[in-house]
């Protein structure tokens, strides 16, 4: 048996304070139960959460640990600025005239942490593609149940965007969709030449196949807890499986990372559906729609709004001097097995 880290905890002397400035750091929320002056504040991360405890004692010398934040939808000197609007300092400055390199800044209370490149900045000097995470899946996952909490209670029932399906029905396809893939992860031996054997089938004629369902009494706020936990169960799967493990998928036998970057895809695009029907926006991080396209869609243009790249990847958008897909299929096959054609 081995550990997981529950927390990274911080000691400091105003902990709602300090968290408050994380949390606009990380794009993330305090616990619903943390208020100002309160001895301790949660900042729940992806991953792992961070805990900042007040204490007596102050900093006087440099931390022997330190957090390195990333950005996602811009570059590491746009980061550094927006930072440091935030409240941040500028503690070292080890950015380099080719580009590379990081920027030391201190938080509120004088917390040392670095600022690394962007996932893009880091691929462009040598053409390395950064991976889909588990933490992408959820990511993706969270920023979708928060854009759709926002939903007026009298938008389920009808059409997603373009598609056939209720809202409601494609809320329950994506939380199908994300446990379908986690399931194929789960025997000992993942099947290769077919899916793990659910039931699936259609709640009426027309609608979505599903193995999973949600109970419409919940309403909602149940509809949307289970996609939150079939997300999790991707991401758990994902953050566990060995790397060499190979699952069927009907686009190509795919491993956890293909497994999770397909739950990205389809989290991204059928929000995107939904926010059509629900009159919702919806705008996911560039990088994390670039580390999907880089997986699944290889053969996908290089350049322009990696978010518009790819609703056309989908069938979802026009690019220039590219008409709108009417079909699309992406390539769940490992990339040492892809090639360019096969993305289409």
């Amino acid at each position: 048996m081995t550990s997981h880290v529950r927390h990274i905890t911080v000691d400091c002397a105003d902990a709602y304070a300090l968290g408050s400035f994380w949390s606009q750091v990380l794009g993330a929320p305090l616990a619903a139960d943390d208020f100002p002056g309160d001895p301790e504040a949660l900042l729940e991360t992806p991953g792992t959460a961070i805990l900042f405890v007040q204490g007596p004692d102050t900093k006087t010398a440099k931390n022997r640990v330190h957090l390195d934040v990333q950005p996602q939808d811009r570059t590491r000197d746009e980061e550094v600025e927006r930072l440091l609007a935030l409240g941040a300092t500028l503690v070292g400055d080890h950015r380099r005239a080719d580009g590379r390199g990081w920027a030391t800044l201190a938080d509120p209370e004088g917390n040392e942490f670095c600022v690394e490149r962007s996932a893009a900045e880091r691929a462009a000097p040598g053409g390395t593609r950064p991976p889909v995470t588990a933490d992408d899946v959820t990511t993706a996952v969270r920023l979708a149940v928060d854009t759709l909490a926002g939903a007026p209670a009298d938008g389920w029932d009808g059409a997603a965007g373009t598609l056939e399906w209720t809202c409601w029905e494609t809320v329950e396809h994506l939380s199908d969709d994300l446990f379908a893939y986690a399931v194929q992860l789960g025997p000992r031996t993942p099947p290769v030449d077919g899916e793990v054997p659910y039931r699936w089938a259609p709640d009426r004629r027309g609608g979505p196949a599903n193995a999973v369902f949600a109970d419409r009494a919940a309403g909602p706020a149940g509809l949307l807890a289970t996609l939150e936990a079939s997300g999790a169960l991707l991401a758990s799967m994902a953050r566990t499986t060995p790397p060499e493990v190979r699952s069927y998928h009907g686009y190509g036998i795919s491993d956890p990372e293909g497994f999770a970057a397909m739950g990205v895809v389809e989290t991204l695009v059928h929000t995107y559906d939904l926010a059509e029907g629900l009159g919702l926006t919806w705008a996911p991080p560039a990088a994390l729609c670039d580390r999907a396209l880089a997986r699944l869609f290889p053969g996908a243009p290089a350049g322009g709004d990696r978010w518009t790249v790819l609703l056309w990847a989908t069938g979802r958008a026009e690019l220039p001097g590219r008409p709108r897909r009417t079909e699309w299929r992406w390539d769940g096959r490992p990339l040492e097995d892809q090639t360019a054609s096969s993305a289409g």
